[in-house]
């Protein structure tokens, strides 16, 4: 390999004169020039930017795409950059929405679509279906139109910027050399007449560090001040992406609402003493049914016995206890309990007893009785109650 050895030596002599004036400047033993209050507001200016566009888009990023290995793929966000630097469209992948609603509906199809569980699962995993594609068009409209502005100008305007940087600080540590080059010629100039030839070329060469200088300082400050211009894209940017996830949110919403409605009004499809909806912690259930999980939440001090309610007058129920007759009924000799009420409990006909929370009442069953039902007995009164408004105790 042919070197150019002239050039070669004169780029080291460069470097190491640069070395040189760096460190007798953090040493304090040489002058250093100093640049004007608003250049240095604008380089303060600009490696602010940088700092916090970098923070805004990381943070955007994982709140985009929290888990790093989506829909099972180690690694992809490593394959996205991968694809981004070959200039090649990013493979669309399924979101943890509809990959859910993939796993329902594939287990609506196992247990059965025509069940009250299967039946439900296929219209919660449609919903969920939904929200992954609103999901994914979310995080499409947010990649383009805000993360990608963000990553152009690290990616392009900063290192722009940073390069002219660089430039511009060997530009000044020539200069400051120049400048200690031509004071110590001037020193020598004073003792003896034949350094003016010295001090004629130090003169010359600070002449033309400071044109080098001043030129690579506009360049560089032109630069700087196009950050305006860089803050009022990012501004647009940023309401773009406001409002890509003001609609990915309102969609969930409405998503979710429709979720609502089917549910409440496929009640009567479900298995007996389902109960869909959403029911304060501190309200009684319907007449018809109650949550297990609003009895658990309630947080009885003695164990109770597991059961769910079941729908009044619903083709399952127990002909024996739609034709009681509370007059007829003896309780056993033995199998009695004592129960605490949880909720009050009104009556639907004459044959069931009304119930007031916290009142202790006696309870027993009957042969051939639904197992959602009991006899209760309060004094002289009689008849049945649903065992799920009902703490039995031991």
């Amino acid at each position: 390999m042919d070197f150019n050895m002239k050039k070669l030596a004169s780029d080291a002599g460069v470097f190491f004169t640069r070395a040189v004036q760096f460190t007798e400047e953090k040493l304090g033993q040489a002058e250093k020039t100093e640049l004007d209050a608003h250049f240095e507001n604008l380089l303060a200016r600009a490696d602010n930017t940088k700092n916090w566009t970098e923070k805004i888009l990381r943070q955007t990023e994982v709140l985009l795409q929290p888990n790093p290995s989506l829909s099972g793929l180690p690694g992809a966000r490593v394959e996205e950059f991968l694809y981004e630097k070959l200039d090649r469209k990013v493979p669309s992948r399924v979101t943890n929405g509809e990959l859910l609603a993939q796993y329902m509906t594939e287990a609506a199809n196992d247990f059965g679509q025509g069940t009250p569980y299967g039946k439900t699962l296929i219209k919660v995993g449609e919903t969920q279906r939904r929200l992954g594609g609103a999901e994914r068009d979310f995080i499409h409209s947010a990649s383009i139109n805000f993360l990608s502005p963000l990553r152009n100008f690290l990616e392009g305007d900063w290192r722009t910027i940073s390069k002219e940087r660089r430039i511009l600080q060997n530009r000044r540590l020539d200069l400051d050399a120049c400048k200690a080059r031509l004071k110590k010629a001037k020193a020598a100039e004073a003792k003896a007449a034949l350094w003016s030839d010295e001090v004629e070329k130090a003169e010359h060469e600070l002449r033309m560090a400071q044109t080098e200088f001043d030129r690579q300082a506009e360049v560089t400050r032109l630069l700087l001040e196009g950050i305006s211009s860089t803050h009022v894209n990012h501004l647009r940017c940023l309401h773009e992406f406001a409002e890509a996830q003001a609609t990915y949110y309102a969609q969930c919403y409405q998503y979710m609402l429709d979720l609502q409605k089917q549910l409440g009004s496929s009640r009567g499809e479900m298995l007996p003493g389902t109960f869909v909806g959403n029911v304060e912690s501190t309200s009684p259930p319907p007449a018809t049914a109650s949550p297990p999980a609003l009895a658990a939440a309630t947080g009885p001090t003695v164990p109770t016995i597991p059961v769910v309610p079941t729908v009044v007058g619903a083709p399952n129920s127990a002909p024996a206890v739609e034709s009681l007759n509370p007059t007829d009924v003896k309780p056993p000799a033995s199998g009695t309990r004592k129960a605490r009420v949880l909720y009050d409990y009104q009556a639907a006909d004459s044959s069931e007893l009304a119930l007031l929370a916290d009142e202790m009442i006696t309870v027993y069953s009957l042969p051939g009785m639904d197992p959602d039902w009991l006899i209760g007995e309060r004094g002289n009164q009689k008849g049945k109650v649903p065992v799920t408004y009902l703490e039995l105790l031991s």
